[in-house]
């Protein structure tokens, strides 16, 4: 797995509310054409609020259950293959499965993990627009 995390997703009670703290604190707000979500773009990742009851239904989890923590992180990748390499790869290394990837509403593809400890991945392709840093870049060198 390539060590970069592209969004980070955080299930909140009111998106308004959240995007307002998020934007007083001097995040710069990208234009959406709903309200119902909110992007920030952050060095090398973005933030996203999005509605808790909406995230949990998204990763097919009970919202109020000792399963969901009101947060996801995201792993995004190019193709639908890469999503479907990487949950089996998680998945091998000790990943419970929690959605097995599939066409999402929002027009990508995407599946979600969780990890030994319970923390939710959402492993995603969005062929709309490339989500976080490019491939390659943002990350430490080795040299």
């Amino acid at each position: 797995m390539d060590a970069r995390i592209s969004l980070i997703t955080l299930g909140v009670q009111e998106v308004s509310v959240a995007a307002a703290f998020y934007e007083r604190l001097g995040l710069p707000r990208l234009e959406m054409p709903t309200d119902d979500v909110a992007f920030f773009t952050l060095s090398g990742t973005w933030l996203g609020l999005y509605g808790r009851e909406a995230l949990a239904e998204d990763a097919q989890i009970d919202a109020t259950g000792g399963g969901f923590r009101g947060v996801s992180l995201a792993h995004n990748l190019a193709s639908e293959a890469e999503v479907d390499a990487l949950l089996e790869e998680a998945v091998a290394a000790g990943a419970t499965l929690v959605k097995p990837a599939h066409k999402v509403f929002w027009g990508g593809y995407s599946g979600y993990f969780a990890d030994p400890d319970g923390h939710l991945w959402e492993v995603a392709h969005n062929p709309q627009m490339w989500v976080g840093p490019e491939p390659g870049t943002g990350g430490p060198t080795t040299d």
